[in-house]
């Protein structure tokens, strides 16, 4: 099931701003060369990553999935002066594409490779964005293990929270993953911790701030 219209998606992409080129180039590589490019977090949804960051101007932006790096630089391009990102991404056979795609950057980026779960567990202070888009069966516990990094007017932008329409399925018949995110947003909804709005860009992003 689509959730946004092919010529809608394209529309939405040819009004907003270009892609910088880094980025373009990034996109283009990972296509070529790296598994499940669908992946990829994209034209539009970079842009609106971008804008988030501009807004808030962080100065701690934390990210879980790194993936090929598209997502990273474009959250860092808001990042107030002085301020870096720690991105987590379990497959350390993509550390060389995260040389290539941030070796002359002039952002602060400071990659960790393994398991979320554990590296969260050892981060030490708080963060002012939150980006989420690892393992999806694992989103409610990213959740608990980030809490203690937040403080109120944090912000968190989770991805994948539509996936593919599938959570619109009666939940028994919904996959395991599924369920898990249809879970996540329902609890996320549920929690007066936060307060949360859920926008229908490409797979589905809920913004949900910390209170």
């Amino acid at each position: 099931m689509e959730i946004t219209e092919p010529r809608i998606q394209a529309y939405c992409e040819n009004h907003s701003s270009p892609e910088p080129p880094a980025l373009s180039k990034l996109s283009r590589d990972t296509h070529a060369k790296v598994l499940n490019p669908r992946m990829l977090s994209g034209h539009l949804q970079g842009r609106f990553l971008s804008a988030i960051a501009f807004m808030l101007k962080p100065k701690r932006i934390l990210e879980i999935g790194t993936y090929t790096g598209y997502s990273t630089l474009c959250l860092a391009e808001g990042l107030s002066d002085g301020g870096h990102i720690v991105s987590i991404e379990r497959n350390d056979e993509l550390q060389t594409v995260h040389e290539a795609a941030f070796g002359d950057r002039k952002y602060d980026i400071r990659m960790l490779y393994g398991d979320a779960k554990q590296l969260l567990m050892g981060l030490e202070g708080t963060f002012d964005l939150v980006f989420i888009d690892a393992d999806k069966s694992e989103y409610e516990e990213y959740l608990n293990l980030i809490e203690d990094l937040l403080k109120p007017g944090s912000w968190i932008v989770v991805d994948n929270v539509l996936w593919d329409g599938h959570v619109l399925e009666p939940e028994q018949d919904m996959s395991e993953e599924t369920r898990s995110i249809h879970r996540f947003n329902e609890k996320i909804r549920a929690n007066t911790k936060y307060e949360v709005v859920m926008l229908p860009i490409r797979d589905g992003l809920s913004l949900i701030r910390r209170l």
